[in-house]
């Protein structure tokens, strides 16, 4: 077989695994004729098909090296593929093997004194004494939008994340987005693509949202994040390039690890800290009728907050590692991620679902940041939006971005 033949069977081959997950494939813009065909068959016939395409690649002649970077990755994803068989089948591999084998990425091994220091600087700044969790609550409901402004809110972060992002990057003229609010989701917000440089945006309304996250979920879902992302891999390498392999998004993949650690880094390529800050007190703390005198001292807060984002991986690795019950473990968000008890337990109802997935969010962006910065630095602009988005344009998992 040819690597485009191997690629093709590749793309069949997860296209079947999602038929036993529906959550398994995230996007698909390949020939309609090949979903079309999907037909539901054994996991043990799916696994020797996993097998099969590995052996395949074994019989490939040495690649030219513009291939190279293509077949290493394709070669990652056709393992991750084989390690998800065996996870619906019913096998268990620890946290830190399950993202080695799916992300291709282990999360760092942290505990509480790790995140004890950061608990005593954010007591030292937010308002108010006692437990941090109440006051951070407390604290934090001074900056919900209300339900009958998010629509707004949200609107104009995405229009400027939009804009910032095409002054950089170009997008195709017919690219678009919706936008949907739902409820009764374990995420706070999606985006599906759809093909042809279309995504549904959904936005999930269980829980008043914050300020800081209009420009988060505009900037992570929609520009420079999954979106543009998509786009550009179904532009470059699908339309142009013929790779078919990247018309399937499997979910629990390395490209996940890229995906979201470049969306949530492509926050701060966007907007830069003292142009987010100007922005959030001209337009957003207005639209929202939030007072814009109160900005800076929320941002310093979310800063130190930012620093327990690892705080997360712990708990995960913990609770599905079975070191700790499902009580223990929203009790330790509430303490080391100080979300409140209804936000903790919709974390813990993520972790149930996508497990190790969780790593992408915060080492996926400390990756991608490192990528990014090595070559471009961190004060040329126009410098890191051209690596960002070669990155994006041409995939790379987590070991490769660390060589």
């Amino acid at each position: 077989m040819t690597l485009n033949e191997i690629a093709a069977a590749y793309v069949k081959l997860v296209l079947a695994v999602g038929r036993h997950d529906d959550s398994y494939v995230d996007a698909y813009y390949g020939p309609p004729e090949w979903q079309a065909e999907t037909r539901t068959l054994p996991l043990a016939d799916l696994r020797l098909s996993a097998d099969q395409l590995e052996q395949q690649f074994k019989q490939l002649p040495a690649p030219a090296p513009d291939q190279q970077l293509r077949q290493d990755f394709l070669l990652l994803h056709v393992a991750a593929v084989r390690s998800y068989i065996d996870q619906l089948a019913g096998a268990r591999l620890s946290f830190d093997a399950e993202s080695m084998a799916l992300y291709d990425a282990k999360s760092p091994s942290l505990t509480e004194a790790d995140f004890d220091l950061i608990l005593a600087e954010l007591d030292q700044l937010l308002p108010g004494q006692g437990d941090l969790n109440p006051r951070l609550s407390d604290y934090h409901r001074t900056f919900e939008i209300p339900r009958d402004r998010l629509d707004a809110v949200f609107t104009a972060a995405i229009n400027e994340a939009r804009a910032r992002t095409k002054k950089h990057i170009a997008l195709p003229a017919q690219e678009n987005f919706s936008i949907e609010y739902v409820q009764d989701q374990v995420w706070s917000a999606y985006n599906w693509y759809k093909g042809n440089s279309y995504s549904l945006i959904q936005v999930n309304t269980d829980f008043p949202m914050f300020i800081s996250r209009a420009i988060d979920l505009a900037s992570h879902e929609g520009y420079p994040g999954h979106h543009v992302f998509n786009l550009l891999i179904e532009k470059h390498l699908v339309n142009e390039q013929g790779w078919m392999e990247y018309c399937v998004y499997p979910l629990y993949s390395p490209m996940s690890f890229l995906a979201e650690g470049s969306a949530n880094y492509g926050i701060d390529v966007a907007f830069p800290e003292a142009e987010r800050l100007a922005f959030e007190k001209d337009t957003l703390f207005p639209l929202a009728g939030i007072d814009p005198a109160l900005a800076e001292l929320y941002y310093q807060v979310q800063a130190v907050l930012q620093k327990l984002s690892y705080a997360g991986n712990m708990v995960a690795q913990r609770y599905l590692d079975g070191i700790i019950e499902r009580p223990a473990a929203i009790a330790l968000l509430m303490k080391y991620a100080l979300s409140d008890e209804k936000r903790s337990t919709q974390r813990i109802g993520f972790i149930e679902k996508h497990r190790s997935y969780v790593i992408n969010y915060n080492l996926g962006q400390d990756v991608v940041q490192a990528y990014v910065e090595k070559r471009a630095g961190k004060d040329n602009e126009q410098q890191r939006w051209q690596v960002f988005a070669e990155l994006l344009s041409h995939p790379k998992s987590a070991s490769m971005m660390e060589k």
